[in-house]
């Protein structure tokens, strides 16, 4: 009897973090919100931060431990206990900087009311997780803020993570050996199909690749039939243009995949 309750409470466990593909691995999610107000003016400036955090939960044991620790790492830069922890750790440090750094330059600008806007700080995290290629989950996190000057930041941050490990997956998991040249042919190819335009010459006239070559963005989505880059701002184009994603299917990649690399 006591064999048979432990089998049954394995089988359970497997069950709530088991099976095959986007059943591998189970999330939830938590949410930290935190204001600091600048100063005593009504209204003051103020720092907001927003943060939606998908976890791995508890039954998914090690790898979920795994993977909690990389998006702590990738989002935070904090190493904590849990990923609660370190996300009000982010907050609470992120406003206190906020304070300390902002407070002397705003009480040399707080009678001009034009500035007060520089002032207004926010920082935003929105994560969500969706199934990628055979045995990886992608992990998603839109991050926006605002830390002064003529505009915000708003980027994509991609993790994929491998379901039986919980291993974080890199270019070299999904790619053999000297796929760069040939991918960054292909990526070129794919702008151009993208912008609708012919030439390199064109597309540094748009702003694209103006001051840097195309490269394989480690920032990527793993699908059932497709790869697709995200270059964020700044990173192949001017902020005007916004980010730029770039969708490859694997049977024009499959000469450069990784042979142990399944689809």
């Amino acid at each position: 009897m006591k064999n048979f309750n432990l089998l049954s409470m394995i089988t359970l466990l497997m069950i709530a973090c088991g099976g095959n593909d986007e059943d591998a691995i189970k999330f939830d999610s938590f949410e930290v919100d935190k204001v600091a107000v600048l100063s005593n003016d009504d209204p003051s400036p103020r720092c907001q931060v927003h943060l939606h955090m998908n976890q791995a939960t508890k039954a998914c044991g090690h790898r979920g431990e795994l993977i909690n620790a990389t998006v702590m790492r990738r989002l935070l830069d904090l190493e904590d206990s849990s990923m609660k922890l370190a996300a009000e750790t982010f907050a609470d440090k992120y406003t206190q900087s906020y304070i300390t750094n902002m407070l002397p330059l705003y009480n040399q600008d707080r009678s001009d009311t034009l500035k007060r806007q520089w002032y207004e700080y926010h920082y935003i995290i929105d994560t969500n997780t969706q199934k990628g290629s055979k045995n990886s989950v992608v992990y998603l996190a839109t991050i926006d803020y605002y830390e002064g000057g003529a505009h915000g930041i708003n980027q994509l941050l991609t993790m994929n993570f491998d379901t039986r490990t919980g291993r974080l997956l890199t270019m070299k998991d999904i790619f053999a050996s000297g796929y760069e040249q040939p991918l960054q042919e292909m990526l070129l190819q794919a702008l151009m199909e993208k912008t609708g335009l012919n030439s390199l010459t064109a597309l540094h006239e748009k702003g694209y690749l103006y001051s840097m070559d195309i490269f394989p963005a480690e920032n990527f989505i793993l699908g059932d039939e497709t790869i697709t880059f995200v270059y964020n701002p700044y990173e192949i184009a001017p902020y005007a243009l916004g980010s730029t994603e770039l969708t490859l299917p694997y049977s024009q990649l499959s000469k450069i995949l990784n042979y142990s690399f399944e689809y």
